[in-house]
Formats: C-alpha cells, sequence, structure tokens
C-alpha cells in the first residue's frame, strides 16, 4: 500500500487528487495539509468526500510527511521548490502539480515567473510527467514535474507529427479553450459567474506562462519547433480544446493511421476515426485526452483537435498515473472512471 500525503487540499486539484485516490485500490492517504482549513476535516469542507475521506486538514509542516511514500503539491508556483530537497533526502518522492519543475531553462523560468528558483540543481533531475513521451523515466524517477492542462492537450495533439516530421514546425499555431477551473478555486472577479457565463474571451496573448512549456518539450522532439499560443476562457467548468494548426511538410492521406498506430497502446489517448469532432463533454471526470486529426488538401494544413479534461489528464488523474509509473502498479490503476455525460 503506497502511503501519499496531498500539500494543498483545498484547491481544485487537491480535491481531485482526493476524489480519484479515495478509490485506488493500492494508496493510502496519510496526510492532507491546509494553512487556512487546518484542523477541519476534509469532509465538512468538501461533502462529496463524507464517509470516503476521513481526514483532517493539518498544517503544512515536513515532518507530517514522514510516514509518506510519496507528496502531490497540489500547490501554488514556488511552494514545492522549497520543501522538495529535505523530502527527497528522507527518501519520499514528489509529484508537483505546479510549474516549478517543469521547465528546465532556469532563466526562462525565472522570468515567466518572476521569482528567484530555490533549487535549481533539482530542476535537471526532474522528469517531465507526460508518459506518452516519457515512460520510461517517470518509472525511476523521484521527482516528477507534472505537465501543464494546455500542454498536455497541445503537445499530444502534435507528437506524431512532429516525430514522423509531417509538418513544419515554425508553424504552429494552437487555439485552445479552457473552462473556469483552470484558473484555480481562488475567488476572482474574472472567473465569477457574471463575469464568465454568456462570454468568451481570449487572454495572455502576447504570452503565457505554459507557452515555454509546450516550446520547450516540443523542441526535445523537434529542435526548430516554434508556437503561436492563444488561450480562452470558457462559460464551462471542466475541459480543455486545443485546436492545433500547422503546414503540412509531407501528403496528409495516410495521416490517421499514422495517430491511430502511435497512440494504438496508450491507455489515455484515444484517437476518433477520421472526421471527427471531439467535445469536451466526453472526456469530463475521465484521464482521457481525445484527439481527431484532419488534413485540409486545399491549404495543405493539419488541423488536430484535442480534449480533455483539465483537472484530471491536465492535473490531478495525470499525477496519478505518473505515480502508478513510479511505484511499478497497474498505469490505469484508479483512473477506470469514464466521462460523464451531459
Amino acid at each position: 500500500m503506497i502511503k501519499v500525503g496531498i500539500v494543498g487540499g483545498t484547491g481544485y486539484t487537491g480535491v481531485e487528487l482526493m476524489r480519484l485516490l479515495a478509490r485506488h485500490p493500492g494508496v493510502r492517504m496519510e496526510v492532507i495539509t491546509s494553512r487556512s482549513e487546518a484542523g477541519k476535516p476534509v469532509a465538512e469542507l468538501f461533502p462529496n468526500l463524507r464517509s470516503i475521506v476521513d481526514l483532517d486538514f493539518t498544517a503544512p509542516a515536513l515532518d507530517s510527511y514522514r510516514d509518506c511514500d510519496l507528496v502531490f503539491f497540489a500547490t501554488p508556483n514556488t511552494t514545492a521548490m522549497s520543501q522538495a530537497e529535505e523530502l527527497l533526502a528522507s527518501g519520499i518522492r514528489v509529484i508537483d502539480l505546479a510549474a516549478d519543475f517543469r521547465i528546465k531553462h532556469i532563466p526562462t523560468w525565472e522570468h515567466w515567473y518572476g521569482a528567484t528558483h530555490a533549487c535549481p540543481a533539482l530542476v535537471e533531475d526532474a522528469v517531465y510527467g507526460l508518459p506518452e513521451l516519457n515512460r520510461a523515466a517517470i518509472r525511476n524517477a523521484r521527482l516528477v514535474a507534472n505537465p501543464g492542462c494546455y500542454p498536455t492537450a497541445v503537445i499530444l495533439a502534435l507528437l506524431p507529427l512532429l516525430k514522423n516530421g509531417l509538418i513544419d514546425a515554425k508553424s504552429i499555431i494552437a487555439d485552445c479553450k479552457s473552462g473556469a477551473s483552470g484558473a484555480g478555486r481562488k475567488a476572482s472577479v474574472d472567473t465569477a459567474f457574471c463575469e464568465v457565463t454568456e462570454s468568451v474571451r481570449a487572454y495572455a496573448v502576447a504570452g503565457h506562462r505554459h507557452l515555454p512549456e509546450i516550446r520547450e518539450v516540443l523542441r526535445t522532439v523537434d529542435a526548430d519547433a516554434e508556437l503561436v499560443f492563444t488561450p480562452h476562457l470558457m462559460p464551462m467548468l471542466r475541459g480543455i480544446h486545443a485546436t492545433v494548426y500547422a503546414d503540412a511538410s509531407a501528403p496528409g492521406d495516410q495521416v490517421q493511421a499514422l495517430y491511430e498506430n502511435h497512440y494504438r497502446d496508450e491507455p489515455f489517448v484515444d484517437v476518433m476515426p477520421a472526421g471527427s469532432h471531439p467535445e469536451t463533454r466526453s472526456v469530463r471526470g475521465a484521464n482521457l485526452c481525445r484527439i481527431a486529426v484532419h488534413y485540409l488538401e486545399a491549404v495543405n494544413k493539419f488541423v488536430v483537435l484535442s480534449v480533455e479534461d483539465n483537472l484530471v489528464k491536465g492535473a490531478a488523474g495525470q499525477a496519478i498515473q505518473n505515480m502508478n509509473l513510479m511505484f511499478g502498479l497497474e498505469e490505469t490503476s484508479g483512473l477506470e472512471a469514464l466521462g460523464m455525460t451531459p
């Protein structure tokens, strides 16, 4: 039985981790921390976990994780990097769901996140936790940087094209939409119901923090990769929809078979039939990225549609998928839930 701790259990990714881990046959949750809710029963704050999670929130302290095999950080950026070294030194593995270890180039990270990195020496050792790209390295990792929600959808959409040299790697455009839960649980005017409902808006057009993450990972596949990335806020709770465009550099008549073959053995990537248009609601609550690829012969372009639940495959579910790999469990363990429709 893997004993786990969750640092930051009151945000959306924290409660999603608890929801999924509570039914995982190989896991026992030992400690769930929160500065603001210490001493309060978890089920009092999250009634969906009544009779399922019988723990109180505790104040975060390194000593409280001493019995854990693994600690998840479901915390704001810059939190994990201040505690990871001591946890790792104690033999406790770490999965960070924030961005502290995602970007290898430290000056780039410091530019985009506006902070001095507290443990740059660990960044090189951290494994980027996208199983479809780094499965072997994740199995042996002590520290995993769980990918961002947008990057997961965009990178999975592009891997078969980039790996097979089918696109101009400098021509990529990623037009992405996210539900409001992607902004976190903290109250904000920008994500209040009256501000979000019945409206769609782009944001961070000049540059989003996920841009350098996507670029750096894509360049491990094709050194010339470059992209325009524009995120949009949608009037829905959950979901990512990425529409990814790129100029074709080879004929596209076999691209459907290429995607099907590339992802044939991936339990959490579903390549849809030719001509399909995946919906975010089809993956709601599931650890699944659903993809459809189109070739537009008239303009010689590929258009890839990629959908996921930003809180599951884009966050907590993928973190558990990584945990399963790190501890030699069945990769799908605890992640068998289907998408919810409607």
